[in-house]
């Protein structure tokens, strides 16, 4: 569900990036209660078109929602491009309830994360969190930028390395330019991370990786780990960007690429049921969206999960998946976004 809420606070952090806070008023402070690691999605309406992005809440979660987030610029992107330019104090944005499950409820353990760019934006809220609520836990934080100059949140890293100094471990990796400290410069690729992982903590005895960024480090990352021995189910993925080149093969299918001559969709939305006929072409989200303009969704790419559905029944073809965990497509869920049918009739619950 979509509130209005209104901008408390526009903060430059470097000169592609901002991070946004909106005021959150009491009636919503339940709504708005988030996990350490979920997203909004922001919406708005530009030349009788709608807009929706998705970004992830930077502030750690408290009783008091504190409801910030990044927003860095992308060539060409909509809303990125107003929250730069053109978002100011005072103004009002309609902002859907948190949402999202690359998250860490604090508790007890080891944890660590890899990030690159604007990927650091729920880690943050991740570690942050976790350091302040449980004291015995640690944070092993691995990030890459292109250059200082374009690193975000570089003054809340510091803060939470100068709060939790025997906690808190921070390795950055700058790929564009030479530092003093830290890792030379370089991207963070699978070789790389093979090599560095084990010499900076015991990857075996962490109870949780966090992958966030860009596809190629997130997909590097993962195949480090995986490579090193660390189970599936102790590694999240977050995916920030993927380029459109990449070809949907590297991604899940639920069926054989068939698809029928006509095909009946049958969805349930807030405890509603109804049926439509799918139009030649469009995802199943597309065909929903055309009678129940309240179905979630935020990218439409396949990355950021809103549009999850159980599969009920029938068979589905997905043109790609950077968002749902391998345990949630064998247990039945897909994407909607990116769902086509691929038997004659087909059910979804956005429900469950």
């Amino acid at each position: 569900m979509f509130h209005p809420l209104r901008v408390s606070d526009v903060e430059r952090l470097t000169d592609d990036a901002v991070a946004v806070t909106f005021a959150v008023p009491p009636e919503l402070r339940e709504a708005f209660r988030h996990t350490p690691g979920q997203h909004i999605a922001l919406r708005r309406t530009a030349r009788g078109e709608e807009i929706r992005r998705t970004y992830s809440i930077c502030a750690p979660a408290t009783a008091d929602p504190v409801l910030r987030v990044g927003i860095r610029l992308v060539e060409g992107g909509e809303f990125s491009t107003y929250a730069l330019k053109e978002l100011t104090v005072g103004d009002t944005v309609e902002v859907m309830e948190p949402t999202g499950r690359f998250v860490l409820e604090p508790r007890s353990g080891r944890f660590a994360a890899v990030v690159g760019g604007s990927g650091i934006t729920p880690v943050l809220s991740i570690a942050a969190s976790l350091l302040a609520r449980v004291p015995d836990a640690r944070f092993c934080l691995i990030r890459s930028d292109r250059t200082v100059a374009s690193t975000m949140f570089l003054d809340e890293v510091a803060d939470l390395k100068d709060r939790y100094p025997d906690r808190f471990q921070l390795v950055t990796a700058i790929s564009r330019e030479e530092q003093q400290a830290g890792l030379g410069s370089g991207r963070l690729d699978r070789e790389r991370l093979t090599g560095l992982l084990p010499a900076l903590l015991p990857v075996a005895d962490v109870d949780a990786w966090f992958l966030c960024g860009p596809l190629g480090l997130v997909a590097g990352a993962e195949r480090a780990l995986r490579g090193l021995g660390v189970p599936r189910g102790r590694i999240h993925q977050e995916i920030f960007h993927v380029d459109d080149a990449v070809d949907a093969t590297a991604t899940v299918t639920t069926a054989a690429a068939r698809t029928p001559a006509r095909s009946t969709l049958t969805a349930t939305l807030d405890g509603r049921s109804g049926n439509w006929p799918v139009q030649e072409g469009e995802s199943l989200l597309e065909t929903v969206l055309r009678s129940r303009s309240d179905a979630p969704y935020a990218c439409k790419g396949g990355v950021c999960g809103t549009c999850r559905a159980f599969l009920v029944s029938g068979e589905v073809r997905m043109d790609r998946n950077f968002a749902l965990e391998p345990e949630e497509t064998e247990a039945g869920y897909v994407l909607a976004c990116q769902s086509h049918p691929a038997t004659a009739e087909v059910e979804l619950d956005f429900d469950r």
